[in-house]
């Protein structure tokens, strides 16, 4: 496998999309890839920039044996779509946003939907926990586990 460069996106940043860096990097390194695949996360909106991810968010994965390391920021699509060779959104609307920040056709290739990646089929897309308790961050989390498991089996064969 040549390297890729890997951004997830999620509204906030605080939630999904670092969850799902964070359980990316973990398979990543279960299977021998970490230095194959670089993993960033980022938000579509920069309300919660700087900040660290979501506490609630840093439980559950590490109960899971993920750690959360970064902090939020805003997406930017005038480096972000030169640096990643893909864009990885969360939701339907994160899919939406992506489409209209993209400078080009050639940047609308580069996104795809965490879901698509699932082999599980489960859930359409990984819905939001912040306004959950805790069975959201869990289903989060197996959502993320099934789909960088297949994202893994992707970039295999790409």
């Amino acid at each position: 496998m040549i390297e890729k460069h890997l951004l997830f996106v999620c509204l906030g940043n605080i939630c999904r999309s670092p969850g799902a860096e964070a359980v990316m990097n973990g398979k990543l390194r279960g299977v021998g890839l970490e230095r194959n695949v670089i993993c960033d996360s980022a938000g579509i909106i920069g309300f919660h920039s700087g900040e660290q991810a979501d506490v609630r968010m840093r439980k559950h994965a590490l109960r899971r044996g993920y750690v959360l390391t970064g902090l939020s920021r805003k997406i930017k699509p005038d480096s972000d779509f030169d640096r990643f060779d893909m864009i990885i959104g969360m939701d339907d609307q994160n899919i939406r946003d992506l489409n209209v920040l993209a400078r080009s056709a050639d940047d609308r290739k580069k996104i795809f939907r965490m879901t698509d990646f699932c082999t599980q089929k489960i859930y359409d897309h990984v819905p939001d926990p912040y306004y959950t308790g805790t069975e959201g961050f869990e289903v989060v989390l197996d959502l993320l586990e099934d789909a960088c498991s297949g994202l893994i089996t992707y970039l295999n064969r790409t």
